[in-house]
């Protein structure tokens, strides 16, 4: 199976601001990412640029083997996408909506529409723009999954749907797992991501500064405060991240096995602290 997703020195700006500066990318099919950054970073401007919906002033887009800007019809359908706000024609019904999309696919599962439409309490004969946000944005996710996509794009997915809303679409996430989809996810709740995420990518500064397995990011990473000499000892040659703090103290984020943590915690000369996804964000986006 060929690489989903490669991007190779991507640079695009608005004017004079630089949002994507030399930004490198790959990921393995049947991953599932969730790709971080503070608002403002571009992380839907790099969505947007991925799936040729948006243009970029430099670098390489490749997906599924093939450029970006010139994919086969065949790579065209084995992606499915879901935008913060939902593009779908507002003037139809749902079934009219599904119909017209089912013409241009090779594959639609019938089935699973109707199981999602009758799980979310939708309805099939209502035009669209009658109903509420967060059912327009149900319809969408819905129309991205019915034919089964090989690649799933999700651009904050979840922002209108309420918590029975969002539990629903995470099971149906998993779902997708099962059958080996590979999944970008950008969201800024952190506790969803938790939930299904294999790897998670920081976007900052312009490019992907970080991209690890979660658990590996959650149970290896510490953040040591010590004076500076006693930081200095533990030799780390590749930290996060490194800080100076007030009265000659210093701070330095950083990876450790599991036998440096145990030796970590029995010094007396520093503190160790382990954190939460939603710290090692901010730490890590600063």
């Amino acid at each position: 199976m060929s690489t989903p997703i490669e991007i190779h020195s991507l640079h695009k700006s608005y004017g004079q601001q630089s949002i994507l500066n030399a930004l490198d990318w790959q990921i393995p099919a049947g991953s599932i990412v969730g790709l971080l950054g503070r608002n403002g970073t571009g992380k839907s401007t790099l969505i947007e640029c991925l799936l040729g919906l948006r243009d970029f002033q430099q670098g390489e887009i490749r997906l599924f083997g093939e450029n970006v800007n010139h994919l086969s019809p065949a790579n065209k359908a084995k992606i499915g996408y879901v935008p913060q706000t939902p593009d779908i024609f507002g003037w139809l019904t749902a079934k009219q909506l599904f119909n017209y999309f089912k013409t241009m696919y090779p594959t639609w599962n019938d089935a699973k529409i109707a199981t999602l439409m009758r799980a979310w309490d939708l309805p099939f004969d209502k035009i669209i723009n009658q109903l509420s946000v967060g059912q327009k944005q149900k319809i969408s996710i819905i129309r991205a999954l019915a034919h089964e996509p090989e690649l799933l794009v999700l651009d904050e997915p979840v922002s209108s749907l309420d918590p029975a809303g969002r539990r629903d679409f995470l099971r149906e996430l998993v779902a997708q797992i099962d059958q080996q989809t590979t999944i970008i996810f950008s969201t800024h709740i952190l506790s969803d991501l938790e939930r299904i995420a294999m790897d998670v990518a920081f976007l900052n500064h312009g490019q992907i500064t970080l991209q690890q397995p979660l658990d590996l990011l959650m149970d290896n990473t510490l953040k040591i405060i010590g004076s500076a000499s006693s930081i200095q000892t533990l030799n780390i040659n590749a930290p996060l991240k490194r800080a100076d703090l007030a009265n000659g103290y210093s701070s330095v984020l950083a990876q450790f096995s599991d036998e440096e943590i145990s030796n970590l915690s029995q010094r007396t000369d520093i503190r160790v602290e382990r954190l939460g996804l939603e710290d090692l964000f901010i730490e890590l986006t600063q």
